[in-house]
């Protein structure tokens, strides 16, 4: 990781102390709403757009679901899941499997890592149950 932060707008900002407020990922909608019932209203393509430089930054991290919808959450959450992709339930990992794997050092010279996702993707007992039936 960089140990100099990125300088963000105010916008960013904004968006990174609404994320920082909830203790769950956050959808670009969801981040828009808040903010459009708040005294820092933006448009959709505005948290769009800053939302895109802040994972750039390294500052957020996104999660793309089998929806094609994308959460998004501070970096410092090292949080993991199981999603069903029959009907999209998602179900928090304990723990970071990843952080006990060592990076080869021949690919950490060559790029600066910002953070990391990691992602199973199955069927959840409900749906599992159903397609057997």
């Amino acid at each position: 990781m960089s140990t100099s932060k990125p300088e963000i707008s105010k916008r960013q900002k904004q968006l990174l102390d609404e994320l920082n407020k909830c203790a769950d990922e956050l959808s670009g909608q969801e981040l828009y709403r808040s903010l459009h019932a708040s005294e820092f209203s933006m448009g959709l393509t505005t948290v769009y757009r800053n939302l895109q430089v802040l994972v750039k930054q390294g500052l957020v991290r996104s999660r793309h679901l089998p929806t094609g919808e994308v959460l998004y959450a501070p970096v410092e959450r090292d949080i993991h899941h199981l999603t069903c992709v029959s009907c999209g339930e998602t179900k928090r990992l304990e723990g970071c499997p990843v952080q006990a794997m060592k990076t080869p050092k021949k690919i950490s010279n060559q790029f600066e890592l910002l953070f990391h996702t990691l992602e199973y993707f199955g069927l959840c007992h409900n749906c599992s149950q159903s397609i057997k039936a």
